[in-house]
């Protein structure tokens, strides 16, 4: 492949990268959308659907941690496009499994593999995108990416409300099997191939580690996204028992809310990347979108009596708070050099997905002391805080020369 491909090939490239997280996010986000009604199918009780959520959901999530370590250095080792291809068959082979299950635990392992196989979607497609444009462009590439992929959120709400939960598995399968044929055409990464020719020490996860300086600018890039998943995992996913507790006038539909939710997400990411090419800086973009999330969240946690159409309002601007996912994976892949770029864009969002763990046990254990409502909103504060502090550790990586190696 040449260094320089033509323009026309670089936006093939961020379409079908596109397409691939709009599949990925239509995977991802499923469950949440599906839980109730196939909770209900194979015979989970009312009271236990909050607890098994949790744990069929956190099994996905601890997927997503170990299949971001896996494909980040199979990324960096092998290349980024032997990612795009074995994660996807691995992830679709899974959603269609998913489609027969019968019990709880059959269904959070069979999440736990899908997990694994979706945590190499995004990472490898942001950085085959960021290493193959212009650098003052690649925020347009990404946000693309990002923009046109959580798309796929919508797809899965109405999939589910058409046809059962099964054949909704079952679609999102075949979508990513299909989508195999378009990446027969895209191409590696030149800087990629220019590393491979000079002998770098490549995808070695201990590097990350070795080194106190290098270790924390890893540690502030997984901190900045805290906030995303819990948000979507917890504040969304579960409104059936928020709004409960809010006195909502009518049950509130967490498939609606994931569905207006990822809508906002949409519209966060092209802004976000808008407004980081206008001010020429990723970090004062996160910085808003803290303020938002925490702002939003109080509001939707407090409004006592709450309606549908005023829970959907706010899910849809929970999702423009959120909507940095993609700034945030692109400053996580501009922090390092070419032979860990891979490894860090890829484990870094599914370390942060996982992170929903933790923050759901701390939540688990504030909602005993301090009831639903009150619980959420700390722990939502506290990762934004989190977040805040953070990016202020971290150099602003706009327009940074992405062509060097971590030593």
């Amino acid at each position: 492949m040449e260094n320089n491909p033509k323009p026309g090939k670089v936006w093939l490239l961020v379409l079908v990268a596109s397409l691939g997280y709009f599949v990925d996010i239509y995977d991802l986000i499923i469950f949440s959308i599906v839980r109730v009604q196939s909770f209900q199918d194979i015979g989970i009780p009312e009271e236990q659907m909050r607890s098994n959520g949790e744990f069929v959901l956190n099994m996905q999530m601890a997927g997503l941690l170990l299949g971001g370590i896996i494909w980040g250095v199979i990324a960096d080792k092998f290349g980024r496009l032997k990612v795009l291809f074995g994660s996807i068959v691995l992830y679709s082979l899974a959603n269609i499994y998913n489609g027969f299950v019968q019990d709880v635990n059959t269904y959070a392992w069979i999440r736990f593999v899908a997990g694994i196989g979706l945590a190499g979607e995004l990472g490898a497609g942001i950085t085959l995108v960021s290493e193959s444009m212009d650098r003052g462009k690649r925020g347009y590439g990404t946000m693309i990416v990002a923009g046109l992929g959580v798309l796929g959120a919508i797809l899965a709400y109405y999939v589910s409300e058409w046809f059962d939960w099964r054949t909704a598995y079952f679609v999102g399968g075949g979508m990513g099997l299909c989508l195999l044929l378009l990446r027969v055409g895209t191409f590696e990464s030149g800087l990629f191939k220019k590393q491979d020719n000079q002998n770098a020490v490549k995808g070695n996860l201990l590097m990350l580690f070795n080194k106190k300086e290098r270790f924390l600018r890893y540690l502030y890039c997984l901190c900045i996204g805290l906030p995303i998943w819990f948000v979507v995992g917890v504040l969304v996913t579960q409104a059936p028992e928020i709004g409960r507790a809010l006195q909502s006038e009518v049950p509130l539909s967490a498939g609606k809310g994931v569905m207006f939710t990822y809508l906002g997400i949409s519209l966060g990411d092209v802004l976000a990347g808008l407004l980081a090419q206008w001010f020429k800086s990723r970090k004062k973009v996160v910085f808003i979108c803290q303020m938002l999330i925490i702002l939003f969240a109080v509001w939707y946690l407090s409004s006592t009596g709450i309606s549908e159409n005023k829970f959907l309002l706010l899910a849809f601007l929970l999702g423009l708070g959120v909507g940095y996912w993609a700034t945030f994976v692109t400053i996580s892949a501009e922090q390092f050099g070419t032979n860990l770029r891979a490894t860090v864009a890829t484990t870094a969002p599914n370390f942060v997905r996982g992170a929903l763990i933790p923050s759901t046990l701390l939540y688990g254990w504030l909602v005993s002391k301090m009831g639903i409502l009150y619980a959420a909103m700390a722990v939502t504060i506290v990762l934004s805080v989190i977040a805040i502090f953070a990016l202020t550790r971290l150099e602003e990586s706009f327009d940074k020369d992405l062509n060097y190696m971590e030593e």
